[in-house]
């Protein structure tokens, strides 16, 4: 069984991702994902360390086997909600190179710091696989 997007009747179609996401199978979950490199070199500005932080994901879930179409919901912390409330074009073109037309639930919080002084967005996936 792959996910399956829960949008109740009636409401607006959400932009960028789904109201809810419902599957069957084992669970991954990652830690928060930073915009970092394998030798811990941050990517420049909030989209290209979103790009990074995506591709994190992306390498822990091929480990399980799993990849993107397998997220069911992402949490993302940003340091700076302006420039990710400004970053959409830029942002989108970024998440469709990364994880293609999959939109799963989630999440954006707005933070004051990250633990990584350097970090602008930090995410969370919980991937299912079937």
């Amino acid at each position: 069984m792959s996910l399956v997007t829960l949008q109740p009747p009636g409401w607006p179609r959400p932009k960028g991702y789904a109201n809810g996401m419902a599957g069957e199978g084992r669970f991954v979950l990652t830690g928060g994902q930073i915009g970092w490199d394998a030798e811990g070199r941050f990517a420049e500005g909030l989209v290209a360390q979103t790009r990074q932080a995506l591709l994190n994901i992306v390498a822990i879930l091929g480990e399980a086997g799993a990849g993107p179409q397998h997220i069911a919901r992402l949490t993302w912390y940003v340091t700076d909600i302006e420039v990710y409330r400004n970053a959409g074009k830029e942002m989108g073109a970024a998440w469709r190179e990364v994880m293609g037309r999959h939109f799963p639930a989630m999440a954006v919080i707005g933070v004051t710091a990250l633990v990584e002084r350097a970090a602008l967005v930090e995410i969370e996936a919980t991937a299912i696989i079937p």
